[in-house]
């Protein structure tokens, strides 16, 4: 696993964008509507680069050669009341990788750097009965509650979303 920095995302962006095409074209709810064109997902990793650069999100991938196999981000807000916690986003596994353990090492990876970053409360949200609730679920984190047609999925039907939290304890002090 890798934390990409601004230029390594930048250079890596087209990697990205195969990946997130293949998470969304395979029916996966991460925030794009299907068919997604790889230049809509190019353009989407790229715009990422800034945030990186600022430290306001911080970006993970798992690679073989040059391909990446699966990737998970955690976007720190920037008030100075919320610096306790940051929101996982966008943990995706490519189709041919999953089932092997590479999303719990992703994940794994992400709450392991929140806690080194001093970062006490991990919260996200999944389409409700999605295969990433399981996951979710497993690795100890808490459903709050659904929001019933709260985002549409890679086809354009409204589903519901369920939002999760995790405590997870700090390594460091601060960020």
């Amino acid at each position: 696993m890798i934390r990409l920095d601004e230029a390594q995302l930048l250079r890596h962006a087209g990697a990205l964008a195969d990946l997130l095409t293949d998470t969304v074209n395979g029916g996966a709810s991460v925030g794009f509507l299907a068919p997604l064109d790889r230049a809509e997902a190019l353009a989407w990793w790229e715009e990422r680069a800034g945030d990186v650069a600022a430290g306001r999100l911080a970006v993970w991938a798992a690679y073989d050669g040059d391909r990446v196999l699966g990737t998970v981000s955690l976007a720190f807000p920037a008030k100075p009341n919320s610096r306790h916690r940051a929101e996982l986003v966008k943990l995706m596994v490519h189709r041919d990788t999953r089932g092997r353990g590479l999303g719990r090492r992703l994940l794994a990876t992400a709450e392991g750097a929140a806690a080194e970053a001093g970062v006490t409360l991990l919260h996200l949200d999944t389409e409700t009965g999605s295969p990433a609730e399981h996951l979710y679920r497993s690795a100890g984190w808490t459903a709050i509650g659904a929001i019933p047609d709260y985002a549409a999925s890679p086809d354009g039907e409204l589903r519901p979303t369920t939002i999760y939290y995790k405590h997870v304890p700090a390594t460091a002090l601060t960020r």
